[in-house]
């Protein structure tokens, strides 16, 4: 069976590596916020060109304190995507504001930077585009949005370590930037994990309060935080994994344009980049369209091959989110998308040989249309 992902083989590529570094851990006595944690901040700040690092606990947790920072809360508007996961919609309901969804754009997926406009009110205090799969959003656009209204914004780059725009890392591009290392990210770790990034002082000082029980120093609670920090563990982890991730990504691309070359079954919507960057899209998934979804996986489950589905119901339409009084229609292309996407195995350690097993059972499920 080829698994969506098979985090056995990176872990087998590594594994020495990984054994040394958290065996420090274990032999420091510093479990909590210790020098790996330190360590693991430093450097992605180096890696990704921004002044401040703050590891927390996951990366829902990233998004809840990254609007709390800002001071967001009840009677404010966020605009966000209803094309991603739970966690972006339910982040803003944590801090008490009102996630008001915009459509996506039916080549990237992500966020439709034409339609934020006119969802804006005199509510709206921030935007949170999510680049979806790996993919940056229209950054540029967004940014004069942004300006033009005086709202923040939250990258949701959960998917999207290592990817970039015009130069500069996702997560960096705004206010602040909020990162996941689930096992299944390109960078993940051997359990949750998450990553606030900022510029700004400000953000970064009430973050890091937030993180720890809001205060400073132990003890002296100066506001309601949360216990959300970085595993030391964890940490460790990752560190040894930072140092691969731009192989990884560019594994990851490869493979992609094997794909998307190779697949030629009738009807089949392969994910399209949209942009010039090298690391504009870093498949985070490899994301096909087709209006036979359900016999397509079932005949790769026949072959051997594991699919997915990302996601089956846009947000506007989960049951958690239905006091909101958004219906069926409201954002057509998520709702088709969700109706017709799945993903096909996407991890650098797959072979060229399964990448052509993958594409050669596509491509002959065409006799069976």
């Amino acid at each position: 069976m080829i698994s969506l992902i098979d985090l056995k083989r990176q872990y087998k590529s590594i594994s020495q590596e990984i054994i040394e570094s958290v065996k420090e851990v274990f032999e420091s006595g510093q479990y909590i916020l210790g020098p790996k944690v330190a360590e693991f901040e430093k450097k992605c700040a180096e890696y990704l060109n921004v002044k401040h690092t703050i590891g927390v606990g996951n990366g829902t947790d990233a998004l809840v304190i990254a609007l709390e920072s800002l001071g967001i809360g009840k009677g404010d508007e966020v605009i966000t995507t209803p094309f991603t996961f739970f966690a972006t919609a339910e982040a803003i309901m944590r801090v008490g504001a009102k996630p008001v969804f915009v459509d996506i754009d039916p080549l990237s997926y992500n966020i439709d930077p034409e339609k934020i406009e006119e969802k804006i009110s005199e509510r709206t205090k921030a935007i949170i585009p999510v680049h979806i799969f790996g993919q940056v959003c229209d950054m540029k656009k967004i940014v004069q949005i942004a300006k033009k209204y005086n709202l923040y914004i939250i990258e949701d780059a959960c998917q999207a370590f290592g990817a970039e725009f015009e130069g500069k890392k996702a997560g960096t591009i705004g206010d602040v930037g909020c990162f996941s290392f689930f096992p299944t990210k390109n960078l993940g770790g051997f359990g949750d994990g998450g990553l606030i990034v900022t510029d700004s002082d400000e953000i970064a000082e009430r973050a890091r309060m937030l993180r720890q029980h809001g205060s400073k120093k132990k003890y002296f609670n100066e506001m309601i935080g949360f216990n959300s920090r970085l595993d030391e563990v964890q940490a460790a982890i990752l560190l040894v994994k930072l140092k691969y991730i731009d192989s990884w990504n560019r594994r990851r691309i490869k493979i992609a344009q094997k794909f998307s070359t190779e697949l030629k079954l009738d009807g089949l919507v392969t994910p399209k980049k949209c942009n010039s960057f090298e690391f504009g899209h870093i498949y985070h998934l490899y994301v096909l369209q087709h209006e036979k979804r359900e016999l397509i996986m079932e005949y790769l489950a026949q072959k051997g091959i594991a699919t997915g589905i990302y996601y089956p119901v846009p947000l506007h339409l989960t049951k958690a989110l239905s006091f909101l009084g958004y219906k069926e229609g409201d954002f057509e292309v998520a709702e088709r998308l969700c109706k017709k996407s799945f993903a096909i195995p996407m991890f650098p350690e797959l072979t060229d040989e399964e990448i052509e097993y993958i594409t050669t059972s596509i491509n002959q499920f065409g006799g069976n249309l």
